[in-house]
Order: C-alpha cells, then sequence, then structure tokens
C-alpha cells in the first residue's frame, strides 16, 4: 500500500477546506461546484511532491489565484458595477451609436458580449456574431403606432429590436407582436424580397439595430469557410469553427462548438487548438447537461489508458477532474470504484509522480464525514482494515472495505483517513 508523502505538510491543509460551502452528505450531493476554493490548481500538489517524485509533465495544468480581502473587495465592486443593467445599457449604447468604421475591438467586444443574449444571434456562431457587431447601425423610432415598413415594400436590410415592441398585420388580418431579441426583415439572400404585412411600433422607444442586405449575406454567406465539419459513416459528428484571438495572426485556430457525446468525449485526449485551451476543463463541467452517467467517460478513460501513447493525456484528465469536481467521485460508490482501479493502474505501469499528484489531491478535496457503524456484538467483525498509526509515521487509514458490508453501506471508503 502506497503511503501518503511526509511533505503533505506543505499543502496547509484545514480541517474545513471549504468553510463557506454548507456540509453535503455525500450520498446527497449533486454536480461539484465549479467556484470551489483551489479549483483547477494542482500547482500546489505539484510543489508539495517535486523533490521527491522527479520529472512529470505538467504542462497545461491551469494555476488559479489566491485571493486576497482587498481583491475580493475590488470584486465585488466590479459585480456591482456590471449587475447595473441601465449602466451596462449606456456602455452598449455608446458603441452602437459609433459609425461602423470607428468601432473599436473594445466596443465590438462589449456589442458581442449583449448580442448573445438575443435570440436573434442564438444559433450563430461567435465569428458570425463579430462580424455582425462590427457593420450594425442604431436606430431609434420615438413614436408610438410609427410605420417602419409598408406592406409590399422593398426590403433592405435585417432588423434586431434592442428595446421596445412592434407589431407586423398581415395582409390577412392576422398579427404578430414581437419584442427584444426578435428580427424581422431580409433573408441571406442577394435577390429582391419584399416585405408581407405593415411593421409598426407598440410603444414609444423602440431602438433596432440594422444590418444592410449585402453584410448581412455576405457574412452569414461564408460562414461555412470558417467552419470544419468531421464526418464519420456518412454523418457530421463534430463542428469546428476557426477563430483568430488578435489581429496578429498568431493565437487563432478551430474550436469545437458542437458534436455528438461520444466525439466530445473523445476529443478529450486529441491535440486542443491554441485558441481551445481549456477543452477538458469545460468538458468535465458541463458533460452532465449531455452524458447519463460519467462512468461513460471513466470506462472510456480507463481502456485508453492501456495505450502507452494515450497514457499521459488520460492522467492529465483523471487529475484534473479529481481537482476540480471530487464530489463526482466521493459522492458515487461507482465512481470511487473507477478511481480505485486507475489508482492500480497508475501503480502497476510505476507512475510513482502522478500517483503522488492523485492521492494529494484526493486528500485535499475530501471532506470531513461521521461514519456511525452499528454492531451486534462486541465480537462482531467489523468489515473493514486500518493501516497506519504513530509506529508508522503517518496517520490512521482505512485500507480495505469488505464489498457490501455494512461498512461499505454506511459509507466507509479505501482511502479514508480516521
Amino acid at each position: 500500500y502506497l503511503q501518503l508523502p511526509a511533505d503533505l505538510t506543505k499543502m496547509h491543509l484545514t480541517d474545513n477546506p471549504h468553510p463557506q460551502v454548507t456540509h453535503v452528505p455525500s450520498s446527497q450531493s449533486g454536480c461539484s461546484i465549479a467556484s470551489d476554493s483551489g479549483s483547477s490548481s494542482l500547482s500546489d500538489i505539484y510543489q508539495a511532491t517535486e523533490s521527491e517524485m522527479g520529472d512529470v509533465d505538467l504542462t497545461g495544468l491551469p494555476e488559479a489565484p489566491v485571493d486576497s480581502e482587498d481583491e475580493e473587495e475590488e470584486e465585488d465592486e466590479d459585480i456591482d458595477r456590471t449587475s447595473d443593467p441601465l449602466l451596462g445599457r449606456d456602455v452598449v449604447r455608446e458603441c452602437l451609436e459609433k459609425e461602423p468604421a470607428d468601432k473599436t475591438d473594445d466596443d465590438i467586444e462589449q456589442l458581442l458580449e449583449f448580442m448573445h443574449q438575443l435570440p436573434a444571434f442564438a444559433n450563430m456562431t461567435m465569428s458570425v456574431r463579430r462580424e455582425l457587431c462590427s457593420v450594425m447601425i442604431f436606430e431609434v423610432v420615438e413614436q408610438a403606432g410609427a410605420i417602419i415598413l409598408e406592406d409590399g415594400q422593398e426590403l433592405d436590410s435585417w432588423y434586431v429590436i434592442l428595446n421596445g415592441t412592434v407589431e407586423i398585420s398581415y395582409p390577412d388580418g392576422k398579427s404578430e407582436s414581437l419584442c427584444m431579441g426578435n428580427s424581422f426583415g431580409i433573408t441571406p439572400s442577394l435577390e429582391k424580397q419584399y416585405m408581407n404585412g405593415v411593421v409598426r411600433t407598440k410603444v414609444d422607444d423602440c431602438q433596432f439595430v440594422c444590418i444592410a442586405q449585402q453584410d448581412y449575406w455576405r457574412i452569414l454567406n461564408h460562414v461555412e469557410k470558417n467552419t470544419h465539419k468531421v464526418e464519420e459513416e456518412g454523418e457530421i459528428v463534430m463542428v469546428k469553427e476557426h477563430r483568430e484571438l488578435d489581429r496578429s495572426g498568431t493565437r487563432k485556430g478551430h474550436i469545437v462548438i458542437k458534436a455528438t457525446p461520444e466525439r466530445l468525449i473523445m476529443h478529450l485526449i486529441e491535440e486542443h487548438s491554441i485558441v481551445d485551451p481549456t477543452y477538458i476543463e469545460d468538458f468535465l463541467l458541463t458533460y452532465r447537461t449531455f452524458l447519463t452517467s460519467p462512468l461513460e467517460v471513466g470506462n472510456k478513460l480507463l481502456e485508453w489508458f492501456t495505450v502507452d501513447s494515450l497514457r499521459d493525456k488520460v492522467t492529465r484528465v483523471v487529475l484534473l477532474w479529481v481537482n476540480n469536481h471530487f464530489n463526482d467521485f466521493e459522492g458515487d460508490p461507482a465512481m470511487t470504484r473507477f478511481l480505485e482501479e486507475f489508482e492500480k493502474n497508475l501503480e502497476n505501469t510505476k507512475m510513482k509522480g502522478h500517483l503522488r499528484l492523485l492521492n494529494i489531491a484526493c486528500a485535499a478535496k475530501a471532506k470531513w464525514r461521521q461514519i456511525t457503524l452499528q454492531k451486534p456484538s462486541r465480537d462482531s467483525p467489523l468489515f473493514f482494515s486500518l493501516l497506519g498509526g504513530s509506529d508508522k509515521g503517518f496517520g490512521i487509514f482505512v485500507e480495505t472495505v469488505e464489498t457490501g458490508s455494512k461498512a461499505a453501506e454506511a459509507g466507509l471508503k479505501r482511502g479514508d483517513q480516521v
């Protein structure tokens, strides 16, 4: 049985590593909180074992800053400022009122942040939204009842409502109301198009952004150039979007925007683009929304671990998973068994450095809990064994727990420190 290192004290562990989180029994816990203190930080674990473990490739594992009280106060002020919707809308309006040629990169980022909330832009890729934000024109109609488009009028723009409500009255007598985030006008085509119905404002101060037909067609028609589709057996299983993070052209590449669940799992061990460096963390945070069980990921990782070329990548995924979302394992017996099997694999392949990282991450992330075992008599077996003590030079740990026993049912697990 592998002993925990003596230099564990360098971790500065406390009795309650998450004082701000209300205690939840492991059997009732759901998905873990991504913003837990220490989330996405393996730097401490690395430093604690650096002198003993030798060279271990930790390139790419992110580090999280430690907040001071002053920084927390500044963050609170930032939150107060950004949470003020009126202030936010004023900044957006200033950006909108500029001519397209005068908009800076910061202006476009402000517009992107606002526009992505609107239904009209929901199904568009980031590059398309950015292009649209760079060419949109701001218009305001002050009076309610004003006619914006007449029936049969030739269309030359695509409109998105930012404030207010408009009503479209169709020739057959039917009407439709559109509010903030809805759009009307042309479709992405250069053919002549005509309005079907009358569009008029229903309230005062209706605000719109308009995009000219030529620009709208050009941006949406060229979207295929910015996407790469991955096909398997004649079906599209993944779509990637080409993005440039700056104008220098040095930070560019493809980022995954949609894929089948199986293909998303597969991408965990593939090479990630420079513009998509946090794919693993993003996946581990969101997989609950499209997978029924974390074992779908766990079983694949165990399978890939047997391939020499994939072993380091698989280990990196598991270390990030344990460090960021330990609740996924602590609250699920099946996932606890997965972790034990993965630990045995590390032992068998003599990956002692990574094994030490795994043990310390588990120790750092585990929460205190109380286990009550009832025995019919003093001579009844405990169904678990202990290891350690003062004569061994380290604490007392649970070495084995008999499967299906009362101890296992009560929640006792191998590796628990008494």
